[in-house]
């Protein structure tokens, strides 16, 4: 037995959301299913963004440069040391021991 559910969206993204449907052989109902079926499941949401923020980026960016100087914090056995390490202000990189 099927039911029906209805709800609202922008006219833009259930377009969008059909076309890239039918570009997998798919049509709107079968993908909503499967997101269903994949919640009752998982009783989980996931979701991914594609395009990183100008802030991700910018630290990205900042991350590889402290990377590139060797400002990386050197190896723990333990999560407390680690944050012991994080917070002590006169903390010591691994290349700077």
């Amino acid at each position: 037995m099927t039911t029906l559910i209805n709800f609202k969206t922008e006219e833009s993204v259930k377009s969008e959301a059909q076309e890239i449907a039918s570009q997998m052989g798919l049509n709107l109902s079968d993908v909503l299913n499967i997101f269903l079926r994949k919640f009752i499941k998982d009783k989980e949401i996931h979701i991914s963004i594609e395009e990183p923020s100008a802030f991700l980026i910018k630290e990205i960016k900042e991350a590889e440069e402290e990377i590139k100087r060797g400002d990386v914090s050197p190896a723990f056995d333990n999560a407390d040391d680690a944050v012991k390490w994080l917070k002590n202000k006169k903390r010591k990189y691994a290349n700077k021991v």
